[in-house]
């Protein structure tokens, strides 16, 4: 009953055999290998357009990279406050840039509020020397939530970016489970709807350490893989992580994996509804954030279940917020086992 994260899960079989095959004989090192060669064709047909790949192996680099090809050492990236890149990077999006600022924004269910977006664009108004400069809008998607923003919120931010000329970047790093919640294609939740460059995932979705930043905008590109090759990131063995990548689209094992995860989160908050128990959230992609009291806690972690507290308001001494992830690798019985302990 590990529900702490989905970065608990070991790597689906079907990663693995491509890893292994990719081991067979030897290759050209830094990228130039044929499997690496392929990504590029690979995503641009999984997006529908022709697009820039770049592998990376932590969703930080992809992030802080990322962000670095968008936004000037004094410029400003507006995000959520409770976003990866503002809480859980230790200043790598600060320090890849060369000192881009953070503004970290409020907003239901850990979602950007297009009027507080718009209210941090009239506080810092373009050309005035004194202040950093808006550059780019961060959103993430899924959230750290577990919820989803749908196209129309997206297209929204994506208009007051456009408004004062920002690029917008989506950290994907649970980007598939999002897709499964939508029921859209890979282009209508991104290009199409106004996203610039994101941070794709795979690592929590059933690969051993394969992320990647995907550029819709061919000018962003011109400079990453210097950016890559200066903060470390470009591996003399491309070939491990593009593998990891390449069996992760191939035959939607994205969407098979990411759906399985979405359905045991989905079974883990019906059970804990039908016992009575309040959810903080209500869970759209693999995360569910129940509110238990201290001594169900207690009882669920002498059972052997592992899970983080996730402090939010309304919590008390006597009742408390949880985090519940799921993954590939969760099963039926583990739900049940939970659900058990908790008389459901």
């Amino acid at each position: 009953m590990n529900f702490a994260s989905d970065n608990i899960a070991g790597a689906a079989p079907e990663i693995m055999a491509a890893l292994l095959r990719a081991n067979e004989g030897s290759a050209v090192s830094y990228g130039g290998d044929e499997i690496t060669a392929r990504l590029k064709t690979r995503f641009s047909t999984f997006f529908e357009r022709d697009v820039d790949v770049y592998p990376v192996v932590t969703g930080t680099a992809a992030n802080a990279l990322a962000l670095a090809a968008i936004a000037p050492p004094y410029g400003a990236v507006l995000c959520h406050e409770l976003s990866h890149i503002h809480l859980d990077e230790c200043g790598a999006p600060e320090m890849f840039s060369g000192g881009t600022k953070l503004l970290a924004l409020g907003g239901a269910d850990a979602k950007l509020d297009p009027a507080a977006v718009q209210a941090v664009l009239d506080a810092y108004p373009a050309g005035v020397v004194h202040h950093v400069q808006p550059a780019a809008l961060s959103l993430t998607q899924s959230t750290e939530l577990g919820t989803v923003y749908s196209l129309a919120e997206i297209g929204r931010l994506s208009e007051l970016a456009r408004a004062r000329g920002l690029k917008l970047h989506m950290d994907g790093a649970r980007f598939a489970n999002a897709l499964v919640h939508l029921g859209v294609t890979p282009a209508e939740a991104t290009w199409k709807a106004g996203i610039d460059i994101m941070s794709f995932g795979a690592t929590k979705n059933g690969a051993l350490a394969a992320e990647a930043v995907v550029v819709f905008d061919p000018e962003i590109a011109r400079d990453l893989s210097f950016r890559r090759k200066r903060a470390g990131h470009l591996l003399s063995k491309m070939r491990f992580v593009s593998a990891q990548l390449e069996a992760y689209l191939d035959e939607g094992l994205w969407r098979r994996l990411a759906t399985h995860a979405n359905a045991m989160t989905a079974r883990l908050a019906e059970g804990l509804a039908a016992a009575g128990i309040v959810l903080s959230v209500h869970p759209q992609a693999n995360e569910v954030f129940p509110r238990l009291p201290a001594a169900t806690i207690a009882r669920l972690r002498e059972a052997g279940a592992i899970f983080h507290p996730w402090p939010m308001a309304g919590d008390s001494k006597d009742a408390r917020t949880v985090r519940l992830v799921t993954s590939f690798q969760t099963t039926e019985e583990e739900i049940s086992r939970f659900l058990a302990v908790l008389g459901c």
